[in-house]
Formats: structure tokens, C-alpha cells, sequence
């Protein structure tokens, strides 16, 4: 067992930046949940940046970087598209 100081957030990095998250949001009056709320802001922002490194891993290079040797499998610009999540669209 380990001593942690009172004043300390338990849970360590995650656990921190999700409740200063809550605070932001709850100081702004952005709600917590629905189609504008704070939860639906993370989720995109979290698959956005899985589907970037997906891509990323897949062509072997990075966004605005041109590929090493041509193979035909690039990127080509970038169009609007809607997930359907547990949370909404």
C-alpha cells in the first residue's frame, strides 16, 4: 500500500486530466454529455486522432510529408464523415 498525501488526485495522470477537463467545461458551461457536450468534444477528438495515426501507419509517412518512394496509396485530401458512437454521431 502506498501513502498518498491528501491534497494529491488518486489515480495518476488520466484521473487528473479528465477532472481538469470537468472543471473546464463546468467553468465555461459546457455540459458533460449530448450532441455539443464535453464527452461527445473527447470522443472526436480521440477517434480523429486514431484514424490520423491509422493513416499515418498505413502510407508510412506523416501528414504533409511526401512518401520516400512512390507506391500509388497516398494521401488525397479529406472529406466530412460521421461515426455513430455510443455517445451520438
Amino acid at each position: 500500500m502506498t501513502n498518498h498525501d491528501e491534497d494529491e488526485p488518486q489515480g495518476g495522470l488520466d484521473v487528473q486530466l479528465a477532472a481538469e477537463l470537468v472543471a473546464k467545461a463546468k467553468a465555461e458551461g459546457v455540459s458533460l454529455v449530448g450532441p455539443d457536450g464535453l464527452l461527445a468534444g473527447i470522443t472526436k477528438t480521440v477517434l480523429q486522432a486514431a484514424l490520423e495515426a491509422e493513416m499515418t501507419e498505413h502510407l508510412g509517412y506523416e501528414r504533409g510529408e511526401h512518401p520516400a518512394a512512390p507506391t500509388g496509396n497516398h494521401r488525397n485530401g479529406s472529406s466530412a464523415k460521421t461515426v455513430s458512437t455510443e455517445v451520438g454521431p
